[in-house]
């Protein structure tokens, strides 16, 4: 079996600083770009979760006085928006994939069925996970960390778009004395709140020994990297 990889993407890596624009095609085709090179050169067997942060948060919504499951139930919406721009991108570097989606929409996804899913990757095709795990209070952090164990994966990829390029003892953008662990244990993250992942998300991944490498996926060439294997960012295991 080729290896198997997750890569959770926030929904921000898909816009752009320069732009007003909630998705920017430029970085999509970049990042489509990066991906397709990459799965095909190294043989792997990619699943992508990608967030809704640039369209819609559901947290943000409840704190404004709105009921969290529709505001969580729009933000899933969101991610099914991001997961379509991304498919369209990739099978224009002629990439197939599949969005497979937790909340039934037939006429743009797949339903999420894992054992389908996992067929999808054994005939080479990169599939993207939407609408996080289809229920409300959960983070698309928890989906990935989720997914990936649902389909046996070897590694699970945070990729930051802020330009934190891994974990810091303290965020490095508050505190420049913050210094950056090339590896840190799951016990480490959870007890000193390094906010790698959402809370949820490490305790499933420590649980269920899923180690996680986090790195910035806007950085050129470092997706290529951490999808190579190569020592990029921050390993917690």
């Amino acid at each position: 079996m080729a290896n198997r990889l997750v890569l959770k993407m926030s929904g921000e890596a898909l816009a752009s600083a320069a732009s007003d624009e909630t998705i920017d095609a430029a970085t999509v085709d970049r990042i489509a770009r990066e991906i397709a090179e990459t799965r095909e050169s190294l043989d792997l067997e990619l699943a992508i979760v990608v967030g809704g942060g640039n369209i819609w948060r559901g947290a943000t919504g409840a704190m404004a006085g709105m009921d969290r499951s529709t505001s969580d139930a729009m933000g899933m919406l969101g991610t099914v928006i991001n997961a379509l721009a991304l498919q369209d991108a990739l099978e224009q570097h002629n990439q197939p994939t599949r969005v497979l989606s937790a909340l039934r929409m037939a006429e743009v996804a797949e339903p999420y069925i894992r054992r389908r899913a996992m067929r999808h990757l054994e005939k080479g095709r990169v599939i993207v996970f939407a609408a996080g795990m289809g229920n409300p209070y959960f983070t698309t952090d928890t989906a990935a960390a989720l997914r990936a164990a649902e389909i046996e994966a070897s590694l699970l990829l945070k990729g930051t778009h802020g330009g934190v390029d891994g974990v810091y003892s303290a965020d490095p953008k508050v505190d420049p004395s913050a210094v950056k662990f090339d590896e840190v244990s799951f016990r480490k993250v959870v007890t000193e709140d390094l906010r790698v992942m959402d809370l949820t998300a490490i305790t499933f991944c420590s649980d269920n020994s899923l180690p996680i490498r986090v790195f910035d996926v806007m950085a050129p060439r470092n997706l290529h990297r951490a999808l190579a294997g190569e020592p990029v960012g921050t390993l917690v295991s």
